[in-house]
């Protein structure tokens, strides 16, 4: 059982009889002598996504769950479920748009790196490298000469995702996004 000083981003948890993976952890040094660290920590429960939020001590205890990380790439759109491969032995989990939740915006079919969470052989949930490639479909035109210190425009993915881009950037060009902060960071 790891302790709330041990955990980390990624890493799922038992906590209020559900699983759990960590989102963010937040660390509060308090000023005053003698008192205790403390950890903020933001779940999100698996399989349906709902956010929980708590603080604890360094020393408090959380029971891990024993789970298996496969990697996976995205096969194809079934309707309600986005299908994934095992990369080793080619077996296809599909795992429900509902439980990808907003990750759905970050699934391309060129999508490498990613993970599948897997509980007793079922998929429960999809971690996603913290770097993905897009191809921008639509954004205003390219101003003749914009910088790369200039303004944004705002850009949609082939994905539907909205990310703001320099000024310079056009339709069908690869770009690379942050996972986390849905930030686009360089072109591809």
């Amino acid at each position: 059982m790891p302790r709330a000083a041990e955990l980390k981003k990624g890493q799922v948890v038992r906590y209020k009889d559900q699983m759990c993976i960590v989102r963010i952890i937040d660390v509060q040094n308090p000023s005053a002598r003698g008192a205790a660290t403390l950890y903020k920590v933001r779940f999100s429960t698996i399989p349906d996504g709902a956010k929980l939020e708590d603080r604890f001590k360094g020393d408090d205890q959380l029971p891990d769950v024993d789970l298996i990380r496969r990697e996976v790439t995205y096969s194809y759109d079934d309707g309600d479920f986005m299908v994934f491969m095992d990369t080793e032995d080619y077996s296809q989990f599909p795992v429900s748009r509902e439980a990808l939740g907003d990750q759905v915006l970050y699934i391309s079919e060129d999508l490498q790196g990613a993970l599948a969470l897997m509980v007793d052989g079922n998929v429960v949930a999809l971690e996603l490298p913290s770097t993905i490639e897009l191809t921008v479909v639509d954004t205003t035109p390219v101003i003749k000469g914009a910088s790369a210190a200039a303004r944004t425009k705002p850009a949609t993915c082939n994905t539907g995702l909205v990310v703001q881009v320099p000024e310079y950037l056009a339709p069908g060009e690869k770009i690379r996004v942050n996972v986390d902060e849905a930030r686009y960071i360089s072109r591809a």
